[in-house]
């Protein structure tokens, strides 16, 4: 059986990476102003540009069940089977359109993955390293459900920009935080982004303070591969982050750029490690 893997533009890896795992992506809406475009056709420095320039915050917008229809048949044109990659159902209508659409196609399985960006590519790896290993459908979706409760996502912001804008933090919490420079980190936690830690000080000592209090909340990690994400950083800090996970012994460390979609919620001076915090290898 010719098995495909596929993710929306959430999943926040770059052309390259999504061609070496041979995943394939839908697209997710984004609205500047009055112009729409599809996640993809802008890039992050535009996105955050457009924001500080006018004061007006991006718009994102979940793929309907059409163009998941759209998606899958086509997609099935090549493939016996396709094991798609949702963002958080918490966070969006996109796993509901999608798993909706899935019910027109034999072979079509979608995975509420609870978590976003390269929360899902870990996910979606893994799925495709299953594929490699000849493993069906039904079991490679059955060994992902299995995983999802277990992926670490977490993000350091700078700044409550995008946040205070988007009305996601209170005036006097945005206040105090500029203030005291606190910043904040980002948690995933039941398939929502909660408020975690608070640190205060130079962003790159934050930033080193944040991986390792992760890592060790987060203590039995799957070190086949790990992520570093971020909007923007200055190089020393995302190679402080990256060093932090080779440190603790991850094979592999990939650093992608996160897309419209989180770039739009979070805004600039976003960092995260993320990483199956499962102790499995296979």
């Amino acid at each position: 059986m010719k098995i495909v893997i596929s993710a929306e533009s959430t999943i926040d890896l770059t052309p390259d990476l999504l061609n070496e795992y041979g995943i394939k992506t839908v697209a997710f809406n984004l609205q500047l102003g009055d112009n729409s475009y599809l996640d993809g056709e802008v890039t992050t420095d535009e996105i955050i540009k457009f924001a500080n320039d006018t004061g007006v915050l991006p718009k994102t917008g979940a793929i309907n069940e059409y163009r998941y229809n759209e998606h899958f048949e086509n997609l099935l044109k090549e493939y016996d089977a396709v094991i798609h990659f949702s963002l958080s159902s918490e966070l969006s209508m996109a796993y509901s359109n999608a798993e909706r659409a899935s019910k027109n196609f034999k072979n079509v399985f979608v995975v509420d993955t609870r978590s976003l960006s390269t929360g899902i590519a870990l996910l979606a790896i893994y799925a495709k390293n299953l594929v490699d290993s000849g493993k069906s459908a039904k079991e490679i979706y059955e060994s992902c459900l299995s995983r999802v409760h277990n992926v670490q996502a977490s993000f350091e912001l700078k700044r409550l920009d995008f946040l205070y804008k988007g009305g996601r933090c209170s005036s006097l919490t945005y206040f105090g935080a500029n203030l005291l420079k606190i910043r904040p980190q980002i948690i995933v936690k039941d398939g929502k982004m909660i408020s975690g830690k608070k640190y205060r000080g130079n962003f790159s000592h934050v930033v080193k303070n944040y991986c390792q209090d992760v890592l060790d909340e987060f203590d039995n990690p799957d070190l086949s591969l790990a992520f570093v994400t971020y909007t923007t950083a200055e190089p020393e800090i995302v190679e402080t982050a990256k060093n932090a996970l080779i440190d603790r012994g991850f094979k592999k460390v990939l650093v992608t750029r996160a897309g419209g979609t989180i770039t739009s919620h979070c805004g600039e001076d976003c960092l995260g490690i993320l990483y199956i915090n499962d102790g499995k290898n296979d």
